[in-house]
């Protein structure tokens, strides 16, 4: 991964911030996107972190449910970085609420960042490494997008709706050295997940066969393995890393 080029999007949270340290540690360029509400002075303490702990992150500031927005970053970043080799697309959110209490906003959200922003992203990247003729793109979904999760027909519809992509793009650009894979994590110990009360916790931990949550790293040490140019051969897959807790 010497020399390549990463974008993550969602970059600054848990598994974001995970993911950008391990693709480093492996040699790449990272960039990190972010748009925490247009907070800059928050990602620009984000990025004095990371350096602070040897990562040189670079950031850029996105809407990734804009498509003119991420057309923006992505000519940016090519223009600095001559090329995008490794696209992580990794931004979500959350507006959880069942569906007979659900308004169009809170379900436009969702399906805007979590499933527009792969199209928006991507589509801006593609014909760089399709250009090139190399490119890795990991699309990261959610074991909710298999299973299902109550109070989340939102967040469940547009991670489902990321398989689909990814298969129908993998089959798209399979002889022109680019591969495209999903990985769906289960519960992973993120800041997100360690607020929930304790209770609630450990009924969820409950049901993981394995007996406890998942770690960043370990999301972030499956995405190094997909987006190494030795694994050309594995494409239109999808890594289910749930501790046991879905099986298919």
């Amino acid at each position: 991964m010497e020399s390549k080029t990463a974008l993550v999007t969602g970059g600054m949270g848990g598994i974001g911030t995970a993911i950008c340290q391990h693709l480093i540690d492996q040699g790449a360029n990272v960039i990190a996107s972010y748009n925490r509400g247009g907070d800059h002075e928050a990602a620009r303490t984000w990025r004095e972190e990371q350096l602070t702990n040897g990562y040189d992150v670079a950031i850029r500031y996105v809407d990734v449910s804009d498509f003119h927005s991420c057309e923006k970053m992505v000519q940016e970043i090519e223009k600095e970085f001559s090329g995008i080799d490794i696209l992580v697309n990794n931004a979500g959110i959350t507006r959880d609420v069942q569906l007979y209490k659900m308004d169009q906003e809170q379900w436009q959200a969702v399906l805007r960042t979590n499933l527009d922003s792969i199209f928006n992203v991507t589509r801006h990247v593609i014909n760089g490494m399709i250009a090139r003729g190399y490119g890795r793109i990991i699309n990261i979904s959610s074991i909710n997008g298999q299973k299902g999760q109550f109070g989340q027909t939102n967040y469940s519809a547009a991670k489902a709706g990321i398989h689909g992509f990814t298969k129908a793009l993998a089959q798209e650009v399979a002889r022109k050295g680019i591969t495209v894979n999903t990985i769906s994590p289960g519960y992973i110990a993120t800041s997100m997940v360690m607020s929930v009360a304790e209770e609630i916790r450990e009924k969820i931990i409950a049901q993981i066969p394995v007996g406890r949550l998942g770690q960043p790293e370990e999301i972030a040490r499956a995405v190094c393995f997909l987006a190494a140019k030795e694994n050309g051969f594995i494409t239109g897959s999808n890594l289910t890393i749930n501790g046991g807790q879905y099986l298919i």
